[in-house]
């Protein structure tokens, strides 16, 4: 389980909660492909995930050490929303790796990875993406067949079960390593531009609007 290589969970706030870096990992794909059931694999048996209703999400959070730092880590999933073929744009916001799951038993689930994979890259042109092909337990023969839309997309494919357990730390620690290394190398213009706009909110919060036509004007120079 997770808490094996010392992550560990916690009821907590995350603005109050001392950690080196923080991550957000974002899940995508059809209803019913078990993203939720392999988070839960991962995380520890029992453990309550804090219900967002206002924010129709489910977020689990986990904490876990990497390289001497402690790594706070959001696990956002869908909570229904992707019964609408398409998530809401603060979904996306900030995440910095996403796991795009289908179900090997369902093929419309594999079809659907192409839609899925244009709405992340509206929102998150960069952010590495892991293809996960789920439930391979009900026929491990499924592993020998080759899933074109990773390969074709450079995206890396994982083989796992929620039931068995198969591949599923693998999985996710391999994931908070690709959010790690994305947010601190990240050159996605998209971050920049959010970036901007929060400090620019921040400072008219704090009635210091006058910087809003230079802002307007250096995102206009960089579109350009």
């Amino acid at each position: 389980m997770a808490g094996d290589d010392g992550g560990s969970l916690f009821d907590f706030d995350q603005a109050t909660y001392d950690a080196d870096e923080k991550v957000k990992i974002i899940c995508l794909g059809d209803s019913a492909v078990g993203k939720s059931k392999l988070m839960e694999r991962f995380l520890m048996d029992g453990y309550r995930p804090q219900q967002l209703s206002t924010y129709a999400l489910t977020l689990y959070k986990y904490s876990t050490t990497i390289d001497g730092k402690t790594v706070l880590v959001d696990f956002w999933d869908t909570a229904g929303q992707e019964r609408f073929q398409s998530m809401h744009p603060s979904y996306y916001h900030k995440a910095h790796a996403c796991i795009m799951v289908f179900d090997v038993q369902r093929k419309i689930t594999y079809k659907n990875l192409t839609n899925w994979y244009r709405e992340l890259r509206e929102y998150r042109p960069e952010i590495p993406c892991i293809v996960v092909a789920n439930k391979i337990d009900a026929d491990m023969k499924v592993t020998q067949r080759n899933f074109n839309f990773a390969k074709k997309q450079g995206l890396p494919l994982y083989y796992v079960s929620a039931a068995d357990g198969t591949n599923v730390v693998k999985l996710f620690k391999d994931a908070i390593k690709l959010a790690m290394s994305y947010k601190q190398n990240s050159s996605d213009f998209m971050d920049e531009v959010l970036q901007e706009l929060e400090n620019f909110e921040l400072e008219k919060k704090e009635g210091t609007s006058d910087k809003e036509d230079d802002l307007l004007q250096e995102m206009d120079q960089q579109l350009a």
